[in-house]
């Protein structure tokens, strides 16, 4: 099904395109468009992708449009694999709000976090994408943190309100869990979306977005993400951890030349940290003080460690 209908009340209300990418989430999909035509935010659209699930997503998917698909637009469309990244570019392609709100068909929205986003963008119009707090769930829907980023991740939401203080934690800690991001349109072009090649592609995706000083936050609980043993980044196996890490810190130093210094100097730090938990899973103990040195040097306040030369630039 394809359906596009021009909701009422646009003049008013800018388009919300809720882009949810599915992949064999059948126990939870239909809670997540429940939570989309639940939130009272009266101009959105869903747009949906059943990215070959080898389980009943795309029944699942089908039988609620089927019930629901009259109660607002509704975009769905059905194909083979392409994974997450590729995933989000055809949705944001297909999508027609001013506004993607970017989903996950495990995770749900919050009554709310839709207006609170749109208001936040509509008062910062330098901001490309503002994100969110979670709640975290269980595969029951039953309450397990109030915080993803306090309890799930420790992290303290006050670096979050301040343009430095978003960049540093962007670097240092992405600890963000869940559906909780909302971008302008302009976040997005042929040149500016997910990177295809990448396995886990939201911390290269907002590090673009942090360096161009273009990502806002609110306090607020915006989605519940779900905690399930199937999340991609807590897997447990041992070579697909480190196939992740070693992503991660070719990510890390391709993105380090967009920042300015201190910044810079922080995120080739970050590469030696990850390059350090890489060497600890391969039992390689040499390297791993040798990376924990280095990010130790690197992470230094530049007035504590001499002057180089020359630009500081990645040590091999």
């Amino acid at each position: 099904m394809n359906e596009r209908m021009q909701p009422a009340g646009r003049a008013r209300w800018p388009l919300v395109s809720v882009l949810i990418p599915a992949f064999n989430h059948e126990r939870f999909v239909q809670r997540c468009l429940d939570s989309v035509l639940e939130d009272p935010y009266p101009c959105k659209e869903i747009v949906i992708i059943d990215d070959g699930s080898s389980d009943a997503t795309g029944e699942r998917i089908a039988q609620w449009i089927a019930v629901h698909g009259h109660r607002l637009p509704v975009q769905f469309v059905q194909r083979a694999n392409r994974g997450v990244a590729a995933t989000l570019n055809e949705l944001a392609l297909r999508a027609n709000g001013e506004f993607l709100r970017l989903g996950a068909s495990d995770d749900y929205l919050l009554p709310g976090g839709l207006d609170a986003q749109v208001r936040y963008l509509r008062a910062h119009p330098q901001t490309l994408a503002v994100i969110g707090d979670a709640c975290v769930v269980d595969q029951h829907g039953r309450l397990l943190h109030d915080s993803a980023m306090r309890d799930l991740h420790g992290v303290d939401v006050d670096l979050y309100r301040s343009e430095q203080g978003i960049r540093r934690a962007v670097i240092r800690q992405w600890a963000v869990s869940g559906a909780v991001a909302l971008l302008r349109r302009g976040a997005f072009d042929a040149r500016s979306g997910w990177d295809e090649s990448l396995r886990i592609e939201d911390w290269d995706f907002f590090l673009r977005l942090a360096a161009r000083n273009a990502l806002g936050f609110i306090d607020m609980q915006v989605c519940a993400y779900r905690l399930h043993g199937n999340n991609l980044s807590k897997t447990a196996d041992v070579p697909a951890r480190i196939a992740n890490l070693s992503e991660s810190r070719q990510v890390a130093l391709r993105c380090a030349g967009l920042f300015d210094e201190p910044d810079r100097t922080l995120l080739y730090a970050q590469s030696r940290y990850i390059a350090a938990k890489v060497a600890f899973l391969q039992r390689r103990p040499h390297a791993v003080i040798a990376h924990l040195l280095a990010y130790a040097w690197l992470s230094l306040p530049a007035a504590w460690r001499p002057k180089p030369a020359r630009s500081a630039t990645e040590p091999a």
